[in-house]
């Protein structure tokens, strides 16, 4: 019975943090639910390499969806579908001049976190 007792205090004892401060601090810094929602759908959105050369294309101009398949060597539809994801998700919109739509990144945080995510790929050339 007395190693069970000991194995139970011990278990209790993990139980109880090693820094409990620390811990609290760790815990503040966590992100809400809701925050967790959009970041799964940021990141889901990301998640292909034609979206994220599209964040970059689009970071530095407007660019109208043919030109923009050009840019990322894509098919019209395939571009077509990557715009749809976006759009959705609020990172681009659209822009009419004259029979003309062109795309854009928002100023939207999810819009800003995809450029940020895009740029860091940077770090790969270095």
């Amino acid at each position: 019975m007395v190693g069970n007792e000991a194995r139970g205090s011990r278990q209790r004892a993990r139980a109880l943090p090693i820094d409990a401060h620390a811990v609290e601090i760790a815990r503040q810094k966590l992100i809400t639910s809701r925050q967790e929602r959009e970041a799964r759908e940021i990141i889901e959105s990301i998640s292909n390499v034609t979206r994220i050369q599209i964040i970059r294309a689009l970071a530095e101009t407007p660019l109208a969806a043919g030109d923009l398949a050009r840019v990322v060597d894509r098919t019209a539809p395939a571009t077509s579908q990557h715009i749809r994801v976006l759009r959705e998700l609020g990172a681009i919109e659209s822009m009419r001049s004259g029979n003309v739509v062109r795309y854009r990144l928002t100023k939207n945080p999810s819009a800003q976190i995809l450029e940020v995510i895009a740029r860091a790929f940077d770090a790969l050339g270095r």
